[in-house]
């Protein structure tokens, strides 16, 4: 997997971000942590998801999906906010049936956090950031 360059919000350089890796992901030059936001479907979510070393928020979104659309830039900022803290693996419904089904995403947007493949906690629809962060962190104790 080649992964996405991110920008470092600490000192500008730019960072090639991994899909899945061991670890969190770091500046190469000040050794910040990166924001870790990556896409994920049916045939790689196991390696990008379950088997991340910090709790991930899952984001089972559509492009159809007007909230969907809303609620994907305060995600992307919490995951910045929280770097290190959490990984924001989005996945398309509509190209990922199965995970669809797994999740049991009767509406999108629905959101999950995982901590080892495990549900600790779900929310459906759309919600302002701090309602998001509150959610969060209230999710983030549970995964230890």
């Amino acid at each position: 997997m080649a992964g996405d360059v991110i920008r470092c919000a600490h000192c500008g350089r730019r960072n090639r971000v991994p899909a899945a890796a061991t670890g969190t992901p770091r500046c190469g030059s000040c050794h910040q942590p990166l924001p870790w936001i990556v896409d994920a479907g049916d045939d790689t979510f196991a390696e990008t998801a379950e088997q991340a070393s910090v709790p991930v928020l899952v984001d089972l979104w559509a492009p159809w999906c007007g909230p969907c659309r809303m609620v994907s830039p305060a995600l992307a900022q919490i995951a910045t906010e929280m770097a290190g803290k959490i990984k924001l693996v989005k996945v398309n419904v509509d190209e990922s049936p199965q995970l669809s089904r797994r999740f049991d995403a009767q509406a999108i947007p629905t959101l999950l956090i995982l901590r080892d493949g495990q549900v600790l906690s779900r929310q459906i629809g759309a919600a302002p950031p701090q309602a998001l962060r509150d959610w969060i962190s209230g999710a983030l104790p549970a995964a230890g």
